[in-house]
């Protein structure tokens, strides 16, 4: 996991975004060969190129990754990049920026695994839980069946779906053993503590609740700029609760005369829009200087000030720090100009 990370924050330092590409002119083989031979040119500040991937996302943004990362330096500095080619009509303008390299890449949460204790050797689950879940990093398994995991936010809902695919089988399995001890004096109630507690924290059929865990500061990008995702009505209901990096959407059922299935329409709608979003947002941070007085007030004023030139851009305070979010040539230009 270390050297994944350390390999591909490597990568981003050594990768520009290019901005204005001309779109639907040629093939898409082409325009990225042509984007090749420009930034291997020395008159543009250029060098060995390792990778250029377009087309992006994003329409008229390419990204070029060097060999190395000096060559990022000398081609931003370079005052204008003209892409120019024999097979292109005429001349355009490009916009070259650093890529950025402070992606929503890693979260930290603590998992509670307490719940399957009358049903596994906890540490036996853990290493279950490692040899499943390699991208993600564990902490200390605690006593009290708390234990710390970071990494990237899909590998940590897909170790989420994991865990609730097990607390589902085991629940049915506890079913059929009830089924088979008709004679027992009196029900195990230590058999029904797993199913009622992942039970209550996911999914409560008779009020159609549901809950979508999410990126926190996806999670604010998403409030902010797609409202209409995160939208209440009579029918739907839908909460939230913030602990530090992941927040919990709950949704759930307005009312008895409710359409059961919107609950579960707009649960995926949610999911559907924060991969997207965990695709195609980066995130930069800007730093106060505490000794510089006034600093907060005037990086604050700074961010205001810029901000109907970049629209898409979502400025969170903090008091030591304010996070900008966006796409990447967005952020980059935005943190720049502050």
């Amino acid at each position: 996991l270390y050297v994944q990370a350390t390999g591909q924050a490597a990568k981003s330092a050594r990768t520009v975004v290019i901005c204005g590409v001309p779109d639907g002119l040629l093939h898409d083989d082409i325009m990225a060969d042509i984007l090749m031979i420009h930034f291997q040119k020395s008159k543009n500040n250029g060098g060995d190129v390792e990778e250029v991937v377009y087309p992006t996302r994003e329409k008229g943004v390419a990204y070029v990754t060097f060999e190395d990362k000096e060559v990022v330096e000398s081609v931003v500095k370079k005052d204008e990049h003209q892409l120019e080619d024999k097979r292109l009509s005429r001349r355009y303008l490009l916009k070259v920026t650093r890529y950025c390299d402070n992606v929503f890449s890693s979260v930290t949460a603590v998992l509670n695994v307490s719940v399957f204790q009358d049903h596994f050797v906890l540490e036996d689950l853990i290493q279950e839980l490692k040899r499943k879940s390699t991208a993600l990093s564990f902490g200390p398994l605690q006593s009290n069946g708390h234990i710390s995991v970071q990494g990237s936010f899909p590998a940590m809902q897909l170790l989420r779906d994991f865990l609730l695919l097990k607390a589902k089988s085991l629940s049915e399995k506890d079913k059929r053993e009830e089924r088979k001890s008709h004679e027992r004096p009196k029900p195990r109630l230590q058999q029904h503590r797993l199913t009622a507690k992942m039970k209550n924290s996911v999914h409560d059929a008779d009020g159609e609740k549901h809950m979508v865990v999410l990126d926190t500061d996806i999670y604010h990008y998403m409030k902010s700029f797609s409202p209409r995702t995160l939208l209440m009505s009579d029918d739907v209901v839908i909460s939230d609760v913030t602990d530090g990096d992941v927040t919990t959407v709950y949704i759930e059922s307005g009312g008895s005369g409710s359409d059961a299935g919107q609950v579960l329409r707009v649960k995926e709608k949610i999911e559907q829009q924060s991969l997207k979003l965990h695709n195609t947002l980066r995130k930069e941070r800007i730093y106060f200087e505490e000794h510089v007085r006034n600093e907060k007030q005037r990086y604050k004023w700074a961010c205001e000030s810029l901000k109907p030139r970049y629209p898409h851009v979502l400025i969170i305070p903090y008091d030591t720090h304010i996070d900008v979010i966006g796409n990447s040539s967005q952020v980059f230009e935005f943190t720049k100009e502050v």
